[in-house]
């Protein structure tokens, strides 16, 4: 079984975070992929004090004295590729995303994961400034990534009504995160144990 994780960018009680989220987990269900699941993993399920950890995570060997880390780090860990979700703000991913990434490091090693950014400029900063993040975590991000406007993509900036024309992209974003997900599983469990 292949489990990838939605994650989410953003925590405001207002947000279309979650609602782009929710379109692209409808779209991966109805592709009905044998031995694929998806879910989405809100961060604001798992909202984490300012870092401030006595040891850097690539040291803490996934174990971690805050239980609400440990529980964020199992849920990462436990799942084979990621597609995130991020808003763009002052040209860079949300500090609320920044910090939960702060806290761990090796869950993420040697999966896939496919980046949907949205913002007044498509959200190419923050893929960008993301893209840069989980390379050091030795994640495999695929492209093409999704970029969706906040003038064209969303009514009133409140809800999300993509146009036709993303729907190659979508899904390319989606088949390439399960594709790259089954070959970076079958590099962790035959080359790295």
């Amino acid at each position: 079984m292949l489990k990838i994780g939605i994650i989410t960018g953003s925590i405001r009680d207002v947000r279309v975070n979650l609602a782009v989220a929710e379109y692209f987990k409808a779209i991966a269900d109805s592709k009905n992929l044998e031995n694929v699941s998806f879910e989405i993993v809100d961060i604001k399920d798992y909202q984490l004090p300012i870092f401030n950890e006595a040891l850097p995570p690539a040291m803490a060997n996934k174990q971690y004295n805050n239980a609400d880390v440990q529980k964020w780090s199992d849920k990462i860990d436990g799942l084979d590729g990621y597609i995130f979700i991020t808003p763009e703000y002052n040209k860079s991913i949300t500090s609320a995303l920044k910090n939960n990434l702060d806290y761990i490091g090796p869950e993420f090693a040697h999966k896939s994961a496919g980046i949907v950014g949205y913002g007044s400029t498509l959200g190419i900063a923050a893929i960008n400034s993301l893209r840069g993040m989980l390379a050091n975590f030795k994640l495999a991000d695929v492209t093409p990534h999704g970029a969706f406007n906040l003038f064209t993509d969303f009514v009133d900036m409140k809800e999300f009504t993509p146009s036709e024309v993303h729907t190659p992209t979508i899904n390319a974003v989606i088949d390439d995160v399960v594709a790259w997900g089954w070959g970076m599983k079958a590099v962790r469990e035959n080359h790295l144990n």
